[in-house]
């Protein structure tokens, strides 16, 4: 009966739709096209598999919620039950603490593609290609500066780790037929007042360059930048002014994470600008309730706005869109779905958007009529459409998953110790 109420909702919102000239079945087709990149550190709390110690380096997950993955196998089940919730095909965005290390310690800056053979693989058999992280955090040689470290031996060490995990982003990507995006973000800072501003970011340029000398086919590189870290309030050195200037110049990709600017600024705005200067866009897609708070994403202003702009941008070829929120309070599973299929309903609303006639408009100086429609096409039946593309890829229409979710949690993660 759903099946049929489902489809007749549909039929009328195609009618719908035509009427202020959108053609919803090339919506449906575009969505299908945009792979998620799901980020793993949802599963366990960002703890990996490197070692049992604490976080640091401006990381902090909250909450203490039971069932959270314990090691590699439960991470990968929970990633995949997550996946079949969420229509479309998508990726896994991985840090390079979640490697497959046998047990044996090996520190960062002695790590290869071997210790992602396992991912590679397991990639291929589950159709889900491989995104990559550099990981500075959580470490004895994190301290508050990594690659803008006037120590040489630390920063050197930092470069080798960079350097290798380039590397196993480029085998991840000529395994997989299609590049893999490597996101390097550090947490380098100051807790109170430096007077040395330029040493380290200069320090920090050094390094990128060097790490970024050797060319690669087969991944893509992305910069990231923060407004400050957890402990390192006063001062970013890989502010967002460093960054776009330096991708801008290196013709490297700039990632905008959503929880990394002032709580007033639109990273939605960002979106025209960077692509007149950078080849393409990374994004991570959260909600900063109080500023980088990562909360699970929601289906609010901000990521709508995002969303529109991309397609506004006629950009979905040049941005690539990826989750970053790690919440321990709810179920760990639970959250990677709503926050996934959030994104998609925002995209699905910015694909349905009748942007022909509202560019007409605006072309005309016809700004009653602009502003009129825009706020008209709001209550457009938009949900028909993401009911129906739910339908389509087999996942569980509306509300349904809540039930499954809470059978997985009592027959998987609640008998986790």
């Amino acid at each position: 009966m759903k099946e049929e109420l489902v489809k007749k909702a549909y039929d009328m919102a195609v009618e719908r739709y035509a009427a202020v000239g959108v053609d919803v079945e090339k919506a449906m087709e575009a969505l299908q096209k945009i792979s998620i990149s799901l980020h793993c550190w949802q599963a366990d709390d960002v703890a990996g598999f490197e070692s049992t110690g604490s976080l640091s380096g401006g990381i902090q997950a909250t909450g203490n919620y039971p069932g959270k993955a314990r090691n590699i196998d439960e991470l990968r089940q929970d990633v995949l039950k997550a996946a079949s919730y969420i229509p479309g095909t998508h990726r896994l965005n991985l840090h390079e603490i979640y490697g497959d290390f046998g047990g044996k310690f090996v520190d960062r800056d002695q790590v290869g593609p071997e210790h992602f053979e396992s991912w590679m693989q397991w990639s291929k058999e589950h159709n889900m290609k491989l995104d990559f992280n550099s990981t500075s955090f959580s470490h004895a040689k994190s301290g508050d500066l990594s690659l803008s470290n006037p120590d040489d031996n630390i920063r050197n060490f930092w470069i080798e780790h960079t350097k290798r995990c380039r590397a196993i982003a480029e085998e991840m990507g000529k395994r997989q037929g299609d590049p893999c995006i490597m996101n390097l973000w550090v947490h380098d800072g100051s807790k109170d007042t430096t007077v040395n501003r330029m040493k380290y970011r200069a320090l920090l340029k050094d390094s990128l360059d060097q790490i970024f000398a050797t060319e690669y086919k087969n991944m893509k590189d992305c910069v990231e930048s923060k407004v400050f870290g957890i402990g390192l309030e006063s001062y970013t050195v890989g502010s967002n002014d460093f960054y776009i200037g330096y991708g801008a110049s290196r013709n490297k990709i700039v990632t905008l994470d959503m929880g990394h600017f002032h709580p007033t600024e639109s990273v939605a705005d960002k979106v025209s600008s960077l692509l007149l200067f950078t080849p393409e866009i990374m994004l991570h897609v959260s909600r900063p309730v109080r500023w980088d708070s990562d909360h699970v994403t929601t289906m609010n202003d901000d990521t709508l706005d995002l969303c529109k702009e991309i397609v506004r941008c006629d950009a979905l070829d040049k941005v690539h869109v990826g989750l970053d929120f790690f919440d321990a309070s709810i179920n760990r599973i639970g959250a990677y779905v709503i926050g996934s299929r959030a994104t998609q309903k925002c995209l699905i609303q910015a694909l349905l958007e009748p942007l022909t006639k509202l560019r007409e408009y605006e072309a005309n100086g016809q700004y009653f009529e602009r502003l009129a429609l825009l706020e008209e096409s709001k209550s457009l039946p938009w949900n028909a459409v993401w009911d129906m593309f739910c339908l389509k890829n087999n996942v569980p229409v509306g509300e349904e998953f809540i039930a499954e979710i809470q059978n997985y949690e009592k027959e998987v993660t609640s008998k986790r110790d």
